[in-house]
């Protein structure tokens, strides 16, 4: 999703466009992270809290599937 074009201020700074704090749930006091982008020059920014809560699942996920491993094969594998 696109949210338009912003400008880097003096001290570096960009505003980010109401649309997307409101799009993203993004209100004052928030904590984000801002990544490189791993393709390019770019950035990523993301909330705290939502970088915690994805990689909370994908905790979960990787348990198991490191449960379903340690009894053999995979499921999909079993379906072949």
């Amino acid at each position: 999703m696109f949210f338009g074009a912003v400008t880097v201020g003096e001290r570096g700074q960009i505003v980010i466009p109401a649309e997307a704090r409101r799009a993203l749930d993004i209100h004052p006091g928030d904590k984000l992270l801002v990544f490189a982008h791993p393709a390019g020059k770019g950035l990523l920014v993301v909330k705290v809290q939502d970088l915690l809560r994805f990689t909370a699942t994908l905790r979960e996920y990787l348990l198991a599937v490191e449960k379903e491993a340690e009894g053999g094969e995979l499921a999909s594998e079993q379906e072949e």
